[in-house]
């Protein structure tokens, strides 16, 4: 009985053991034009599929290490290759909802380009995508809200928001105008009300890198221990709604530009084929590179697929699992994919307006 107890405690202990590793494993693939809606009078009926794909990614205890190291399908990976320094693991599941909203936003506007659409954007503040433990802004700030001030001192984008914080020094007191956007407990966006936040600023701690790429920051300013990004907002010709409840991360943007093109552009894109893509996209349609392409490989292929598109440095780490009934191809962004499908027997939409 002793033994036995003993037993259970180490697995407990062992359960809760955190080794620094991240193991990917192969997640879903699933047709992404069922998850998209948009005014009758502009969907078509759509032959054949494009696939979403997506991982399951998991802190790795001692208990699952081997289990997890002789998976053939499992990869582990350093925490220090998904965590962005300081930022705490708890902001994770935020930040992949943040980045799949940025995905659709991406995904929807290149989408709509292509198709002739004229899609307006503007600045619209700066987007928080993460808060280091510690900071100043840690517990006052959380990932998804917009900072759309400084003192009263407009900041529509990420240059003018580390130029106006860095003329402050360490020991004031800064007023954040923030719109308190986030998430629901499925990641669909939630827009917040707007209101302002103090927070006195510090010394920027030895070791952390100070800001870059914008002119006029004063490197000594006050340091506010956020990861921010220009936020854009766009207008629409008409509303989209793209449904990836629990889904996280910008990945499937390929994807979701993809299949609102075949729905938007007659529904015969595809061929008829069940095709698969992954890879992050912009507005004007660049093909980024993603993680976990051998085990999203493994979930297209359980799904059926059989053309997978994925970014063109990738394209070797996907071979490596796909068997002969999957054909891969590399792309770098939606146009090349675009071609591809046309040249495997799909009806490409006409670029020259809807």
């Amino acid at each position: 009985m002793a033994a036995a107890c003993a037993v259970v405690v180490v697995a407990v202990v062992a359960s809760r053991v955190d080794l620094g590793y991240f193991v990917i494993s192969p997640g879903d693939a699933q047709s992404v034009v069922p998850l998209i809606t948009v005014p009758p009078r502009e969907a078509h009926p759509v032959r054949g599929a494009v696939l979403l794909t997506d991982v399951f990614e998991a802190q790795v205890t001692a208990l699952g290490y081997l289990f997890d190291r002789l998976s053939p399908d499992d990869q582990l990976i350093p925490a220090d290759e998904v965590l962005s320094p300081g930022i705490p693991s708890s902001e994770l599941t935020a930040q992949g909802y943040l980045e799949m909203a940025q995905a659709k936003q991406a995904a929807e506007t290149a989408a709509l380009r292509r198709l002739g659409y004229a899609v307006p954007e503007h600045a619209d503040g700066v987007v928080v995508e993460g808060v280091a433990s510690g900071a100043p802004a840690f517990g006052v700030l959380q990932v998804g809200q917009v900072i759309t001030g400084v003192d009263g001192v407009p900041t529509p984008e990420v240059c003018r928001f580390v130029a106006t914080l860095s003329g402050l020094r360490p020991g004031t007191t800064a007023r954040l105008t923030v719109r308190l956007d986030g998430f629901s407990g499925s990641g669909r966006p939630v827009r917040g009300a707007v209101v302002d936040r103090l927070v006195r600023l510090a010394r920027r701690p030895p070791g952390v890198p100070g800001p870059t790429g914008c002119a006029g920051v004063h490197r000594g300013g006050g340091y506010l221990g956020v990861v921010v990004a220009s936020q854009q907002d766009f207008v629409y010709p008409f509303p989209i709604s793209i449904d990836t409840a629990d889904i996280g991360g910008p990945s499937a943007g390929l994807a979701m530009a993809l299949g609102l093109l075949d729905m938007l552009g007659g529904g015969r894109l595809t061929g008829g084929r069940r095709v698969a893509a992954t890879g992050t996209i912009d507005p004007a349609g660049q093909v980024g590179d993603v993680g976990g392409v051998p085990q999203k490989t493994v979930a297209v292929e359980r799904a059926g697929a059989s053309v997978f598109l994925v970014p063109a440095d990738e394209v070797a780490a996907a071979r490596a699992k796909a068997t002969p009934s999957l054909h891969v191809y590399g792309v770098r962004s939606l146009g090349q994919a675009l071609a591809i499908l046309g040249r495997l027997g799909g009806r490409v939409p006409s670029a020259a307006g809807p």
